[in-house]
């Protein structure tokens, strides 16, 4: 379901004990169900269209935190993929290596920011476009909160605690899209490291769940 920690520890009853929220696999309670899917889908392409709004902005403000943010968010997006190898196959088999590509693109990608964040930590440049970054930041929160406020919903309808759980992991990831407003805000008085700075935690947030995402894959 997005970037974090999505896995689900069953007791000795067969009951749930915990959710929780991992990029690579799908919760088996999700996935059994056509309501449970539909809502993940629609969250992530609100996800993916966030990504977007923020990736263009990139592109013209050049902010290393953005970049990062772009890609916490996309790869919230890209679990789309093992979802829907789950749904449309019923293959747990099939998603788990659709989960192992998902968490090597995103490692890939987080590698690639974390160049980017030490380049500029080399040679500083204050970012350009500042309203324009503000609004991607703003985008970023609003997203979020869209997507949790959706699986929230659903969760509570189907009486689901893996939606639940992933609908506060949503709300958690736009506080983390709430860090380019406040390198935005921190920007604008002047002080432009404050970009690498949180572009650097983004990326360390993104290389601990990728972590966690791939010990559950080899859990599951």
């Amino acid at each position: 379901m997005s970037i974090g920690q999505h896995n689900s520890d069953l007791n000795h009853d067969g009951h749930d004990d915990h959710h929780g929220h991992s990029h690579g696999l799908v919760d088996p309670s999700i996935v059994r169900s056509k309501a449970g899917v539909k809502a993940v889908t629609l969250s992530l392409a609100v996800l993916l269209a966030a990504s977007l709004v923020q990736f263009f902005v990139f592109l013209i403000s050049d902010s290393v935190a953005l970049l990062t943010d772009v890609i916490h968010n996309g790869g919230d997006a890209l679990t789309a993929i093992p979802l829907g190898i789950a749904f449309l196959l019923r293959s747990r088999r099939g998603e788990r290596w659709a989960g192992y590509c998902v968490v090597a693109v995103i490692l890939a990608s987080a590698l690639l920011a974390l160049v980017q964040v030490v380049e500029r930590f080399v040679h500083p440049q204050t970012p350009t476009h500042l309203w324009a970054l503000l609004v991607a930041g703003i985008v970023g929160v609003v997203g979020n909160e869209i997507a949790a406020v959706i699986r929230w919903r659903a969760g509570r309808r189907h009486d689901s605690p893996a939606l639940i759980a992933d609908g506060n992991h949503a709300r958690a990831d736009g506080y983390v899209s709430a860090g380019i407003v406040v390198s935005t805000a921190f920007i604008a008085l002047g002080v432009p490291i404050a970009d690498p700075i949180i572009g650097l935690l983004i990326t360390a947030l993104i290389f601990h769940t990728t972590w966690e995402s791939w010990g559950t894959i080899r859990r599951g």
